[in-house]
C-alpha cells in the first residue's frame, strides 16, 4: 500500500492531495466568510459566534491543527510543482498551445504560485492581528468573552489594514478562480461535458467570496465603523 510520502512524490498522488486539501480549504473559506458576515447581524452576534468557537476548547485546537496542516500541505505541493516545472523548463515557451480541448491557462492560473505565497503570508498576519490581538473583555449572558467585534472595527479604520486586506482579497479571488476548477478536476472530475461548467461555477464562487470578504473592511473604513449595517 503506497505511503503518504510516496503520494507526495508521485504526480498522481500530489494531484489528489492538492484536490483534497483544495476542497477542504474551499469549505473553510465559505464558513469563515459566513462567520465574518455575522458582524452585520445583531449587536452581539459576532462576539457570540467567536466565543462559541473558542468554547470548543480541545476540539477547536484539533480543527485548527488540521486546517494548518491542510494549508501547509497545499502550499508545499503547489510550490514543489511550480519549482519542478521551473527546473524542467526554465525559459518557458514562446507560445503556449493546449491539446485536447479548451485551455484554462489564464493570468489567474499562471499566477497561482504568487497569489498562493501572498495568501500564506497574509494568513500569518491575519492570525496574529485577530486571534492573538489584544482586546477588551465583555460579559454577555454571564460569559466573559473577547470583544473581537470592536477589534475588527478599530483595525479596519486604519487605511493600511483596510486597503491591504482588500488587495489580498482580490488576490484570493484570482487564486480561487482557477483553484476551484483545479481542485475538482484533480479529483478525477475532468470531463469535457462538465469541465466548462465547473470552471464557470468556480469563477462565480471566486467573485462572491472575494466581494464578501473585501466588503467588510471597505464598509467599516468608509463608514468609520458607524454604518447602518452594524448594530451596537
Amino acid at each position: 500500500m503506497p505511503s503518504f510520502l510516496d503520494a507526495l512524490k508521485s504526480q498522481v498522488g500530489r494531484k489528489i492531495l492538492t484536490g483534497i486539501t483544495g476542497v477542504g480549504l474551499i469549505i473553510f473559506i465559505i464558513f469563515h466568510l459566513l462567520g465574518n458576515l455575522s458582524l452585520f447581524g445583531s449587536a452581539h452576534a459576532f462576539n457570540e459566534y467567536t466565543y462559541t468557537l473558542e468554547s470548543l476548547g480541545g476540539i477547536l485546537y484539533i480543527l485548527e491543527a488540521g486546517l494548518a496542516i491542510a494549508f501547509l500541505l497545499h502550499a508545499y505541493i503547489g510550490i514543489s510543482i511550480w519549482w519542478n516545472r521551473r527546473k524542467a523548463r526554465p525559459e518557458g515557451y514562446v507560445k503556449y498551445q493546449s491539446k485536447g480541448g479548451p485551455s484554462h491557462q489564464t493570468w489567474a492560473s499562471k499566477s497561482m504560485i504568487f497569489t498562493g505565497i501572498v495568501l500564506l503570508v497574509f494568513l500569518v498576519i491575519h492570525i496574529d492581528t485577530f486571534k492573538f490581538g489584544a482586546t477588551d473583555m465583555i460579559t454577555r449572558n454571564g460569559h466573559e468573552m473577547r470583544d473581537l467585534k470592536e477589534l475588527v472595527i478599530a483595525t479596519f479604520q486604519n487605511a493600511w489594514y483596510a486597503f491591504g486586506y482588500t488587495a489580498v482579497m482580490v488576490l484570493l479571488g484570482l487564486h480561487l478562480g482557477h483553484g476551484f476548477w483545479s481542485a475538482f478536476t484533480s479529483l478525477t472530475m475532468k470531463h469535457k461535458k462538465y469541465s466548462a461548467v465547473i470552471y464557470s461555477i468556480g469563477i462565480v464562487f471566486a467573485i462572491l467570496m472575494a466581494v464578501g470578504f473585501l466588503f467588510i473592511p471597505l464598509y467599516i473604513y468608509f463608514t468609520g465603523g458607524q454604518g447602518a449595517l452594524i448594530s451596537y
